[in-house]
This record gives C-alpha cells, structure tokens and sequence, in this order.
C-alpha cells in the first residue's frame, strides 16, 4: 500500500455495527460501506451455525467488511472488539434492548469511543410516557439505556425512525401483513393521524450519515422525510391510484381494535398496541424539540429518500 492510501485508510471513521446479520442491521452495514467507513461487525461463535448468517457475514466481507469475534456474554471480547473501532452503531432485537448494558459497560471500560448510536429505530421511548401495556415495555427498557448512557456520559445519538416501511408501508397498517391488500383494507378509526414511514434503506443511510456529524452529538434523530408524512387514509389513496381500483374498507373504532388483542400472542398483541398509539393517539403527529431533537431534513436536504409512492410501485 502506498504512504498516500495508508494515511487515507488510518483517517476512515471505524465503525462497528452489533446486530449486522438482523432486519436493519444488515441495512446499516450496507450504508456504512457505501459511505467508504472502515466497516466492521460483531459476530457470535454461535453464528457458524447458521447457514443464513455466515453466509451474510462472508458477503459482507467480500464487499470490504472487517469481522469481528464477541459477545454480550464475554466482556473480554466486547472491550478487545470495542478498541478497534471509533463508533458503534447497535442494532439488536427489542427482546434483547436490555443487553446493551453490558455494552455500555464495556464502552466505559475500552475508553475510547467517540460516538454510541444505541438499538432504537422506531418511535421516540422519551416521548412515549403514556404507552399502553404490552407495548410500553420496550419504551420502558429503552428509556433504561438512554439513562444509563447519559449517566455514563458517553458520546451518543438516539435515532428516531418512526415506522419501518416493510413492516407498516408495505401492508397499507394492516397487522402481520407485509405486501398491500387488492381487495379489502382495514382502516384505523378516521385514518386521519398523521404517520411516518420511513424506507429501511434510507433509515440506514441518515444513521450512518449522522455517526461522525458533530451536529447530531448527544441529540434525537428524527427520522422525517417531509413527503412521507402522510395520514392512513393518504397512503391508502396512492395505493387505490396504482392500482387503479378502489379498495373495500373496514372502520374500526379504538374500542374494537383493542378489543382483539387478548385473540393474538404477545408479539402480535405489542404490535395491536403500538398502530394504536400510532393510528388512534396520534403520537407520530409532533414537531421535533429543538435544539435537543434534530429533523434530518434539516441536517440532510440533499439527501434522496424513497417516497410513499416509490415505495407502493414496487408492487405493481
């Protein structure tokens, strides 16, 4: 390697992402490459036994990815993984949220990070005071590791992305249900609270833009695309134009939404309460709090996202 490309290398910003092989890990990795990091992941021994994740992590490599050995449970190998790096960006499951305690321990400990982007992603827990069970745990257990890391006084940026679009976009809100209806589609009360739907790909990529922006230092993220701040009813509409017919539709009001929840398991009754804090309540409906909370139109208006519509034409 010559003098020029090694001082070029020794500048890139190291950064680890904890959850690469997951639903928006993966996404994270991809944009961390793109923007030339110096990119590395955590992975488990326990990876090797999985065809679908080793796979992923060889690929990942092969496009310039640096792996890393550890594990929540091995403190030694958090801290040797920890110092070699400048920024760690976590995405870990929600059943998991409460792990990164022993991450946070560990970033104490290595010293030397400059940046914790903690496992978020979805609407804002500090905001979310007055969120019905069972869906309230996770704001709980996130609210535990914003604490934790300001006590610890480590560098950090909360990022808030609203809702995912493959998980809410795609199925139009409708539970459990990942491509949109042709026929028949249930609507939330009015369908008139405003929502957020966010493309992974460009939550990933505001993420990685905001690891080394001084601007976004011990702030909120608010993930807001100024296009995609759309009601229900509004994406239910661009649907119906794509597809050039009108679909049937079901009211139901709060009492008979909430009313089906004791028929689903657990994680299908998290996901009853959190489209009704979102489609009921209206807790997407708000203006970022400044200087605290930063919009990324704000810090990235050149940036290309993915609108509502785009998304939708995806599957015509």
């Amino acid at each position: 390697m010559e003098m020029d490309e090694r001082k070029e290398e020794e500048k890139k910003m190291r950064v680890l992402i904890i959850g690469g092989c997951g639903y928006i890990g993966r996404k994270l990795v991809m944009a961390s490459l793109a923007l030339n990091y110096q990119t590395y992941i955590l992975y488990r021994p326990q990876n090797a036994s999985s065809l679908y994740k080793s796979q992923m992590l060889m690929e990942f490599k092969i496009m310039g990815a640096l792996l890393l050995q550890g594990s929540f449970d091995d403190h030694e190998s958090l801290v040797s993984a920890l110092r070699q790096v400048d920024v760690v960006v976590c995405s870990v499951a929600g059943d998991q949220i409460l792990q990164q305690l022993k991450l946070i321990q560990a970033i104490k400990e290595a010293g030397n990070i400059k940046r914790y982007i903690p496992s978020e992603f979805g609407m804002d827990p500090d905001r979310m005071p007055h969120a019905i069970p069972p869906g309230n745990q996770i704001f709980i257990d996130k609210c535990v590791i914003r604490r934790t890391i300001e006590e610890a006084n480590i560098p950090f940026t909360y990022v808030s992305a609203n809702c995912f679009a493959g998980i809410f976009l795609a199925g139009l809100a409708q539970l459990a249900t990942f491509m949109p209806p042709t026929n028949h589609v249930t609507i939330y009360g009015n369908g008139d609270k405003k929502c957020i739907w966010v493309a992974e790909e460009d939550v990933a990529m505001y993420t990685m833009m905001a690891v080394d922006d001084h601007r976004a230092e011990n702030k909120v993220l608010y993930v807001r695309p100024p296009a995609n701040f759309l009601t229900q009813m509004e994406v239910v509409n661009i649907w119906e134009k794509l597809l050039g017919k009108v679909l049937d539709k079901t009211i139901l009001s709060p009492q008979d939404w909430l009313s089906k929840m004791d028929k689903y398991p657990l994680f299908e009754q998290i996901a009853v309460a959190h489209l009704y804090q979102i489609y009921y309540c209206g807790d997407l409906d708000f203006e970022p709090e400044k200087p605290y909370g930063l919009d990324t139109n704000d810090l990235y208006p050149e940036y290309k996202y993915v609108s509502v519509e785009e998304y939708l034409r995806r599957f015509i």
